[in-house]
């Protein structure tokens, strides 16, 4: 797992499939950085994501809520079919916004904040 951080938008670069075992190292880091980097948004690109279960998906929606109170947004990139079933059953999308690449979200989430959505 590798990570960016972009005009206060922290990126995570998921290689791997999202079970309980990588959901908490990923947990521990994020909640670090959205404190330490001052972060506003969090975008996770799904490339090397082919399974995920239940604990993806509160990984997702427990960033999500950091970032909401802070006044931010979550969103997630190259999502793969298997995935993105996954996301439509959990009602996932209702909260967390769909890119297809990662300029497409940071443009989307900084664009919204710049709108007044946010």
């Amino acid at each position: 797992m590798q990570y960016e951080v972009q005009n206060h938008c922290l990126i995570f670069y998921i290689s791997d499939d999202l079970d309980h075992y990588a959901v908490t190292g990923i947990r521990e880091q994020s909640d670090k950085l959205i404190e330490r980097e001052h972060i506003r948004h969090i975008i996770f690109d799904f490339s090397g994501v082919g399974f995920m279960d239940s604990s993806g998906i509160g990984l997702i929606m427990g960033r999500y809520k950091k970032v909401m109170f802070l006044g931010g947004k979550a969103a997630v990139t190259n999502v793969g079919k298997t995935v993105d079933r996954i996301f439509q059953l959990s009602g996932l999308y209702k909260i967390i916004e769909k890119y297809p690449t990662i300029p497409e979200a940071i443009e989307g989430l900084q664009g919204k904040e710049k709108e007044g959505e946010v």
